[in-house]
């Protein structure tokens, strides 16, 4: 797993590298670490290889909020974990989507317990591959580029970052496969990938720009399930 730290203090910055290869060989797991040394700098890099972000807020030049809400504007999956003294920050870091805050000085129990609960937010949001049987090629697609699924005239179609995809199914076949992925019926013809929902209204819901409607019937199941994705309950 890849993480980043957006620190300004060495000292700070060192410890909590250390916390992190200590949890790692406390748990058999690989951690593959990269510091920064303030927001200017994390959001000029590439963070789509990053899984965790822990931000300190108060540095010079761009602070860790301002960092923030660039990160996230790019990037609505990597989790976003605060590090600071600055409890009073807490609202605004769930405005741009951070999972936790850790506060300042940072005990290694305490980080221990916030930095777990990132991991399993990080490890929710992982996508898998599909394979689709087209009529003149097999297309390997990952589920984290597919946006919905809609059943017509017994074909399925994919809706795609690379475009759209037809082949004969059932919605019940999608369904079964991609359900472990976070994709939610939101009508009986439709299947929604949560972390593509940018908006929902009051039978409607906006993904990828498409107005896909949200049948009475699934409604409830589907905004439990899309709080339940949003929230790292899923």
């Amino acid at each position: 797993m890849r993480v980043a730290i957006v620190e300004d203090d060495l000292d700070c910055r060192t410890q909590l590298e250390s916390y992190i290869q200590r949890y790692g060989q406390e748990h058999g797991l690989a951690f593959d670490v990269e510091c920064f040394a303030d927001g200017g700098q994390i959001v000029a890099h590439d963070t789509s290889r990053f899984d965790i972000i822990l931000l300190d807020i108060e540095m010079p030049g761009l602070n860790g909020m301002e960092a923030a809400e660039k990160l996230r504007a790019r990037d609505a999956d990597v989790v976003l974990v605060f590090v600071t003294n600055m409890a009073q920050y807490a609202i605004r870091g769930y405005e741009v989507g951070a999972l936790d805050f850790v506060l300042k000085p940072v005990n290694y129990y305490t980080f221990c317990v916030r930095f777990e609960r990132a991991i399993h937010r990080a490890r929710q949001r992982e996508g898998g591959q599909v394979l689709l049987s087209l009529p003149d090629a097999v297309v390997r697609l990952s589920t984290r580029d597919i946006y919905y699924v809609e059943v017509q005239n017994r074909q399925l179609h994919y809706h795609t970052v690379q475009g759209e995809y037809t082949l004969r199914g059932t919605m019940q076949q999608a369904e079964q496969e991609l359900s472990r992925y976070h994709f939610v019926r939101c009508s009986h013809w439709c299947l929604v990938n949560l972390r593509h929902v940018t908006e929902v209204r009051r039978d409607t819901v906006i993904v990828a720009g498409q107005e896909l409607d949200i049948s009475r019937r699934n409604h409830t199941a589907f905004l439990t399930a899309l709080t339940n994705f949003v929230g790292g309950d899923a």
